[in-house]
């Protein structure tokens, strides 16, 4: 889903680290095609995975669930902010399509689409984020986002930086 994060609940990001979740991160390291720099995020949206390189012809692979039909896009930017249980705000976009959701979900809920964490992706409205809606991944599922499981996120948040290269492709 496209987002954005509360202000008001900014003070409670940033200092606290991930809490574990019940389920460990199972990353596995997978032969991966493309010139890329080691440390760059690949999305390829019609494999529903998300790679983050770590050496010429290897990477971290995760399954996560990609924008549906019409609300995918494709691109680079990078990471501009990482968040720990964010809370959300719906864009514009989704208050039409659902005009009864909260302005705010906080942080932590389990309304909260986000998950755990967050990292919100340079020059738009959308994130890597984990999910409350594990079943979604591997889907056309959101308004542009990047879902991941909540063990993944807590996994690749602990790999990547602030402006981490990010390539989305179709």
């Amino acid at each position: 889903m496209s987002l954005r994060i509360a202000v008001a609940l900014a003070a409670t990001i940033g200092a606290g680290a991930l809490l574990s979740t019940t389920a460990e991160a199972r990353p596995s390291i997978v032969g991966f095609r493309g010139d890329y720099s080691p440390g760059t995020i690949v999305v390829r949206t019609n494999e529903r995975r998300l790679y983050l390189v770590v050496e010429p012809g290897k990477a971290v692979a995760y399954p996560v669930g990609v924008g549906r039909a019409g609300k995918q896009w494709a691109g680079t930017t990078r990471i501009d902010g990482k968040y720990t249980n964010p809370a959300w705000s719906p864009p514009a976009e989704v208050k039409r399509d659902k005009p009864s959701m909260p302005n705010v979900i906080p942080g932590g809920s389990p309304r909260n689409p986000m998950g755990v964490a967050a990292m919100t992706l340079a020059g738009g409205e959308y994130a890597i984020h984990g999910t409350n809606a594990p079943g979604s991944i591997g889907g056309f599922v959101s308004y542009g986002c990047i879902r991941m499981l909540n063990a993944d996120i807590t996994d690749l948040y602990q790999r990547v930086s602030i402006g981490t290269t990010v390539v989305v492709t179709r």
